[in-house]
């Protein structure tokens, strides 16, 4: 390695990074950091930590006296105040631990001011302590009387799978948000395109009209399930020590109802309580989650691959930004990145969550640490799909329906009435409409309205249907798509 790359990781040179997620896209991921960083999860830790504490000093069990106000406002406090630099010192704690979850009790108790912390800490250089001051001496005071309820009767899974919970609650919020902007945004679509006939394709084959505004309508709607049913997805926590059983808290207080105590913390944490577990909260609902996901993550690739190819067809102009490139030889392209970028982002997404949702809920007897560093991959997960969600909302803002290309195709594809023209014979009771269609239409290299109209001149029905049948086009035979379309926007 030469001098200049050495020099170059030291500064943290982003073009450095090992992943995208830090680099290329970092700026557009910031709204995520807040709930899915190690910062993150260390505050979200501490959160669950602190709580613990000023909850067992209001139960009034022997040795544990209650607090002052002031000294609860100052634990508060190491939440609301939490920094970088008091997660660095953390981390530093924990280069000597090599055990996260005890990295943060001793610093709790080192905040707390206390003057016999372990050898361990020892080894470090003295942090500068707000509790050190004058004003803090009655805190200092009740904080050392309880130091070792810190952390009471809990495993580090405890702590962890509540923090997880929290930060997951988190950013399912900020998902919410960013799927219904996204679904608004191709609802508003149906509703603008709702009268733009299109010519249809099963198979790759041509097919019976619809509206371009229906077709965002038929994803608006699998869109709106999809995120109901993410939103519905219940966040599960415990708190009840290292096999799941209660087994250190009764022996230190035998007649406390640790269970009822254990539901009522986690409720006012806004989180549903899991009364059986193994030492682990076992992750069922982030299966629940993860594959919700997944399942709208599908459909959206569903959307990308199609507005790709509509694009492709020229059905969509788009937007020139100035200064773009779509080529780098070829100077006459606009490419759909976007479409591109999202239908990637999405995949590998897709590839992360499935393996959360058919990894995590699956532990070894009571515990493994398996779950620890998947866990850990959960934001690079959540990082692509939001990518995708972004790419998508740029990439549809630049759509432009092109109604020339849309007219063309439907003109020289009069061949998908064929439908239309049997079902009305059927309706009348004529001999084999199907096959008489089938055999004027099927394989030619081209119908034409000629063609068509002659056929039904010679159809034994009332004149005001067969009128009907010589007035339709391509253009006009959409049957309800309009009507559904804005239908989905009134909704």
């Amino acid at each position: 390695m030469n001098e200049n790359m050495q020099l170059a990781i030291q500064s943290q040179d982003p073009l450095l990074n090992l992943s995208s997620i830090d680099g290329r896209y970092s700026k557009k991921l910031n709204i995520l950091r807040p709930q899915l960083t190690e910062f993150a999860l260390i505050r979200y830790r501490l959160y669950v930590e602190i709580k613990w504490f000023i909850a067992l000093t209001k139960t009034k069990l022997a040795g544990i006296k209650p607090l002052s106000e002031q000294t609860i406002t100052f634990i508060n406090e190491l939440f609301s105040h939490f920094s970088l630099q008091d997660a660095r010192r953390i981390k530093q704690i924990e280069a000597i631990t090599n055990h996260d979850v005890k990295a943060l009790e001793y610093w709790i108790k080192e905040s707390f001011g206390s003057s016999q912390m372990l050898e361990i800490l020892n080894r470090l250089p003295k942090p500068d302590l707000k509790i050190h001051k004058p004003e803090y001496a009655v805190v200092k005071a009740e904080l050392g009387y309880l130091l070792e309820f810190v952390h009471f009767a809990c495993t580090s899974e405890d702590i962890n799978n509540i923090a997880y919970a929290l930060m997951l609650n988190g950013a399912k919020e900020t998902f919410s948000l960013k799927l219904q902007e996204l679904n608004k945004v191709i609802i508003n679509l149906s509703s603008k395109y709702a009268d733009f006939a299109m010519l249809s394709r099963t198979h790759g084959q041509t097919a019976s009209p619809t509206t371009v505004g229906k077709e965002f309508a038929n994803v608006a709607q699998r869109l709106k399930y999809g995120i109901d049913q993410f939103q519905k997805v219940k966040l599960l926590a415990k708190i009840n020590g290292a096999v799941g059983n209660f087994n250190a808290h009764v022996v230190a207080y035998p007649d406390f109802d640790w269970p009822k105590f254990a539901q009522e913390f986690i409720e006012q944490m806004g989180l549903e309580y899991n009364p059986y577990t193994t030492q682990i909260e076992p992750h069922d609902y982030m299966a629940q989650l993860f594959d919700a996901t997944a399942r709208i993550n599908t459909i959206l690739i569903d959307f990308s691959r199609d507005i790709w190819g509509y694009i492709s067809l020229g059905y969509f102009k788009q937007k020139l930004k100035e200064g773009e490139i779509g080529s780098s030889t070829m100077p006459h392209k606009v490419n759909p990145i976007d479409f591109e970028n999202a239908e990637g982002n999405l995949g590998v997404a897709n590839a992360l969550l499935t393996h959360f949702s058919q990894k995590l809920p699956i532990s070894r007897w009571q515990r493994d640490l398996t779950d620890s560093t998947v866990l850990r991959a959960v934001a690079t997960g959540l990082s692509h799909t939001y990518l995708s969600y972004d790419a998508l909302l740029r990439g549809l803002s630049k759509l432009e329906v092109n109604p020339q290309r849309l007219a063309q195709d439907l003109s020289q594809s009069w061949e998908v009435l064929a439908e239309a023209i049997q079902t009305v014979m059927r309706r009348y009771h004529l001999p084999n409409p199907y096959e008489q269609l089938k055999a004027m239409t099927r394989g030619k290299s081209e119908v034409t309205e000629e063609m068509l109209h002659k056929f039904i001149n010679h159809l034994a029905i009332p004149q005001e249907d067969k009128q009907n049948l010589l007035n339709l086009t391509p253009a006009s035979y959409t049957g309800l798509a309009a009507n559904l379309a804005k239908l989905m926007y009134d909704d």
